[in-house]
């Protein structure tokens, strides 16, 4: 049944049914609180009430944080999302009451970071979000809606066709040569990735137990896409790892992704090579494999990629090139 009675300046509602827990909430007028009655009681009549309590009680702070702590952990990209959900903890919506999280604050929350940002970069931050929202929803059994389903995403860049040209990769070797404080593994490390296409963080977990180097393969347990695979070994490629002095860790290249991004960029910058990023490497390596390959489906099998439309992104030939193939 239904109660409402005035408490100082304000109606308070309160809805009492069996079988589902007390509901009540305070209203300014009587009218306010007798159509909140009248809502309740239909959707409880209908079976679909869902009491919204914890939703008003929780702080959308307070889930971004439990979501960091408890699901983030299980990710394989868990040091990437930990960053960006700290950064997300930060912001003004992060005090507000999960309710409170509607389209607009996420759409001025959008906004807001394509100032800051590219939009592939909001893309990726608004991604975490819904995943959020809907794991709070399904697991957690919090009754909010997702508010960024609601939200225009930003339009995607289009995909990067920045590929090594031989005369670059000879000047950028040439500079990676280990001389005074440089890191001796820098040069090695890019000649794997542009005889392999392997990943940056492929390159970086790789252990000298995977390396089999009587077979020229390298095995790979786990990558990206949640897959093993075998790499072949070109033979410079096993020139280049047979150069590298084993580390007491095991791994091939003890080198954190920050420092590797910092040691690359100070290298393009000596080398006077611009617009070059590291995954550019994976680009240049899987566009110079396409020809020894030309079988799409071994193409695939080398560079990891599951799906032609994904390989497509990485195959970036000369017009000059196919105008040879042409003849």
């Amino acid at each position: 049944m239904a109660s409402i009675r005035k408490r100082g300046d304000s109606w308070q509602a309160r809805v009492s049914r069996r079988g589902f827990p007390d509901e009540s909430k305070s209203f300014k007028s009587k009218a306010e609180a007798d159509r909140w009655c009248r809502a309740i009681e239909s959707a409880m009549d209908a079976g679909s009430f869902v009491s919204a309590r914890e939703a008003e009680a929780t702080l959308f702070g307070d889930l971004l944080r439990r979501y960091r702590e408890t699901v983030t952990p299980l990710k394989r990209g868990a040091t990437d999302e930990t960053i960006r959900l700290k950064a997300l903890e930060r912001r003004r919506m992060a005090k507000l009451a999960l309710v409170n999280v509607t389209p607009k604050v996420v759409a001025e929350f959008r906004d807001e970071r394509l100032s800051e940002c590219c939009p592939s970069t909001v893309i990726r931050d608004l991604a975490v979000l819904s995943s959020i929202f809907n794991h709070a929803r399904r697991e957690w059994d919090i009754a909010v809606s997702n508010p960024v389903a609601m939200v225009r995403k930003p339009t995607a860049p289009p995909g990067r066709n920045r590929v090594l040209s031989p005369a670059e990769e000879c000047n950028l070797l040439a500079h990676a040569q280990p001389t005074g404080r440089r890191n001796p593994l820098l040069g090695p490390l890019l000649v794997v990735a542009l005889e392999t296409a392997m990943r940056r963080g492929e390159l970086l977990a790789l252990t000298w137990a995977a390396i089999h180097f009587e077979r020229a393969v390298a095995y790979l347990p786990m990558t990206k896409n949640g897959s093993s695979r075998w790499v072949p070994l070109s033979t410079r490629a096993v020139e280049a790892l047979a150069s590298v002095s084993r580390s007491p860790c095991g791994k091939v290249f003890p080198i954190s992704i920050a420092a590797l991004d910092k040691a690359f960029d100070r290298l393009c910058f000596r080398a006077g090579i611009d617009d070059l990023r590291f995954h550019d490497l994976r680009h240049t390596a899987t566009t110079r494999l396409s020809g020894k390959l030309p079988n799409v489906i071994e193409l695939a099998a080398v560079t990891g990629h599951q799906s032609l439309q994904m390989l497509k992104r990485y195959y970036h030939p000369s017009a000059e090139a196919l105008v040879a193939k042409l003849g």
